[in-house]
């Protein structure tokens, strides 16, 4: 039986959000939110329930963001009823809205300076364990929990059991966060963390950028992580800072907190990853399968459509064009992203290189938008999160993942291609 009160980051603001001195794993607490997230493909449920309980006031709508980034632009018209249901929501409860091309969810909410270290930030998809990039605890949840958390504030959780992972050594020039979190995997496999909360440590996470790191949180969605947490230094401070977050409190975990594992990754012996067809915890290195003929390349998503990501495939392509036969599409992450890619030039070279350039938005990654629809037997490599088979409205094509650069090389070359074996693909981010 624990009788230490050495705590985790994730029992610590737990802990703080539920007015306790401590919690235990297994706990149920009722913990005070800071932020809430709903997108379009949940808030029909949300305005559902809302009718349904009768809820006039939702003394907690001001502090929830609704965001029209899924079915965007809507391809039905039924999913623009539903994004007019949310901009008169909004409007009428208050609430902060992002509309149709100002970004993926998990990339606006921290770019609104909506969350800050030591945080409680809930939202309804699984991939807003994105936010604990930024030392806060962000979790999914279901639409109509939403209502409850507009209602009072409020939300119940199980206090989870914490892994620490310490990735120490430094990344190879062309190898990124992605290949961190495809190794990861392939070594627990999909859901393998099930419920717990992953604290990412060591030389190699304090060397991110906040790019890298976002994508290094948000892939916990895969492992089944209730949250992940990464540390803050005075790069967190400096980019919520520039966003207008508040004041962080940020959290470190005591020395003797307890743990249902800890885990060690060299990241100097890492080569870039990818996730063969339908499974993502199917992993190899890239160099193990360079004869695979793709036929559609995407860069974006929220895992990995952030201005690191779209210099990473322009330092390859520049100057160059895509494979004949090839077709790319690069969605950034959001309206900030996407400008300031254009005010270096990325647009332009990733343009001239053979690619589309789409609106921010998620519709591409998850097929709602029909934007990328493979033919059969056809072949993507894709920098999101999931290659599950039909994910991109077409059950007879396969998805691969990789980083943005080996996205990029293999756009170039017509086969999966370890990006380091081509000019450019070793670029770092230290050198903008």
């Amino acid at each position: 039986m624990r009788t230490s009160t050495a705590a985790t980051m994730a029992e610590k603001i737990l802990a703080r959000h539920a007015g306790l001195d401590h919690v235990r794993v297994g706990d149920i607490v009722v913990a005070k939110v800071d932020f809430a997230m709903v997108h379009d493909a949940r808030a029909p449920n949300t305005i559902r329930m809302v009718n349904k309980m009768g809820a006039s006031r939702l003394p907690f709508a001001s502090k929830t963001a609704w965001v029209l980034d899924h079915f965007s632009p809507p391809p039905t018209v039924e999913a623009a009823q539903g994004h007019t249901a949310m901009r008169q929501f909004a409007e009428e409860h208050g609430s902060v809205l992002y509309d149709i091309g100002d970004g993926i969810c998990h990339q606006v909410m921290p770019e609104g300076g909506h969350l800050t270290c030591g945080d409680l930030i809930v939202g309804t998809d699984t991939h807003s364990v994105t936010y604990g990039a930024f030392n806060a605890f962000g979790t999914g949840i279901e639409g109509t929990d939403v209502t409850a958390v507009m209602s009072t504030g409020k939300v119940w959780l199980r206090v989870p059991e914490s892994v620490r992972v310490n990735i120490h050594g430094r990344l190879q020039p062309g190898v990124w966060a992605k290949d961190i979190t495809l190794y990861m995997l392939g070594r627990f496999g999909a859901e393998g963390l099930n419920y717990r909360a992953i604290e990412y440590v060591g030389s190699a996470v304090s060397a991110m950028e906040i790019d890298d790191r976002m994508t290094l949180a948000n892939h916990a969605a895969e492992l089944g992580a209730k949250a992940a947490l990464l540390e803050a230094d005075h790069k967190t401070f400096a980019w919520l800072a520039r966003h207008g977050a508040k004041p962080p409190q940020a959290v470190t975990a005591d020395e003797g907190a307890t743990y249902a594992d800890r885990f060690e990754i060299d990241a100097s012996q890492l080569a870039p990853q990818v996730a063969r067809k339908h499974a993502v915890d199917d992993i190899v290195a890239a160099c193990e399968v360079v004869g695979q003929k793709i036929n559609f390349a995407l860069i974006g998503t929220c895992t990995n459509g952030r201005l690191d990501d779209i210099r990473q495939a322009a330092a390859i392509l520049k100057g160059q064009r895509i494979a004949k036969g090839v077709r790319m599409i690069i969605t950034p992450a959001s309206r900030q992203i996407y400008l300031a890619a254009a005010r270096e030039g990325l647009i332009e070279a990733l343009t001239e290189a053979g690619a589309s350039v789409e609106a921010a938005g998620c519709g591409t990654c998850v097929g709602i938008t029909k934007h990328l629809i493979p033919g059969d037997r056809e072949v993507v490599i894709s920098s999101a999160n999931r290659n599950f088979q039909g994910r991109l409205g077409n059950h007879d094509a396969d998805i691969w993942l990789g980083s943005a650069a080996t996205v990029a090389a293999s756009a170039l070359t017509g086969r999966i291609t370890d990006p380091r074996t081509v000019p450019g693909g070793q670029w770092e981010a230290s050198h903008v």
